[in-house]
């Protein structure tokens, strides 16, 4: 009778562990890109090319790592929408398959330790500087978000195999659209990106419209070299002149709403056309926000300079 209980234990135990162990295996892709950011915030090494510490690099929306912390909650956010069906693809058999997924999941590991303690940082800002990149001091996190984005692409078809791969497509597309936006405005500041700063204008005109109903007194012209709109507003702290380029035209809100946004729609049992609607009308919203951001700016410039 006792060895009968003691074998009944004994195999819910082991039932158990195999059950906890498939969790663990089917969490690790974000696992591995999680736990390199924890290693970066608590060495805490100076970045000598961001100016900042990897810790306050995770307070800055642009051109800091603040955007690698929504890649994480959008990668746990599809894991826990998506639970029950994603499936593992990985077969104990399949060693060569095995191998390539051990070694996936440590690369984003290495690539930040060799960015920050073996000289990466160093020799990419060197080749963006020698290549004629203006903001070639920003060109070592841009390439770490894009790199961020080929290396979860690959996790999660090795993990998932091909239906994975595109359940996760929207984490890793928006961590490698923010390196692609930060390597623009590396290589055309300042607003020289055409396409980007065409919706720049209207920003600037709602923004100076929202002013001038407070009361201000606004100027809209452009600067001189670069073509950018300002703002130049009177009130009653004084006047703040800034220019507004396309980064600051609602780029960020829009894609952070379009990456949620996303994620929620595509599960709503609602027409293509309602999804739209929905969309459409907060992106809308978003963009307004944006607009009242700058509006903010102007106050604060007449008062601090």
């Amino acid at each position: 009778m006792v060895r009968v209980v003691c074998g009944l234990n004994n195999q819910e135990n082991l039932s158990k562990a195999k059950k906890y162990s498939s969790i663990l295996i089917k969490l690790l892709p974000l696992i591995a890109f999680a736990a390199p950011l924890a290693l970066l915030y608590l060495l805490n090494p100076v970045d000598s090319y961001l100016k900042l510490s990897a810790q306050d690099s995770f307070q800055v929306m642009w051109k800091g790592r603040t955007f690698q912390l929504f890649f994480i909650w959008l990668v746990a956010l599809e894991f826990i929408l998506s639970w029950e069906i994603i499936k593992l693809k990985l077969s104990k058999h399949n060693k060569t398959r095995l191998a390539a997924f051990a070694l996936v999941l440590l690369l984003p590991t290495l690539y930040v330790v060799s960015e920050n303690y073996f000289g990466l940082n160093s020799a990419i800002a060197n080749w963006a500087l020698q290549s004629g990149v203006t903001f070639s001091d920003s060109m070592p996190l841009a390439i770490e978000y894009m790199v961020f984005s080929l290396l979860f692409f690959v996790t999660t078809f090795l993990s998932f195999g091909k239906k994975g791969l595109t359940g996760f497509a929207l984490p890793a597309l928006f961590v490698g659209l923010v390196g692609v936006l930060y390597t623009i405005d590396n290589v055309f500041p300042y607003g020289q990106f055409t396409p980007f700063q065409l919706l720049v204008p209207t920003t600037a005109s709602l923004a100076a419209g929202v002013l001038g109903l407070m009361g201000n007194t606004v100027v809209i012209g452009a600067e001189i070299g670069t073509g950018m709109p300002t703002l130049q507003v009177t009130g009653v702290l004084g006047t703040a002149k800034f220019a507004v380029a396309w980064p600051c035209a609602g780029i960020e809100s829009l894609l952070i709403f379009t990456a949620v946004a996303l994620l929620f729609l595509k599960r709503m049992n609602i027409s293509r056309k309602t999804k739209i609607g929905y969309f459409a009308f907060g992106a809308a919203v978003t963009y307004f926000i944006n607009v009242l951001r700058i509006v903010i700016f102007s106050p604060l410039g007449c008062n601090m300079g």
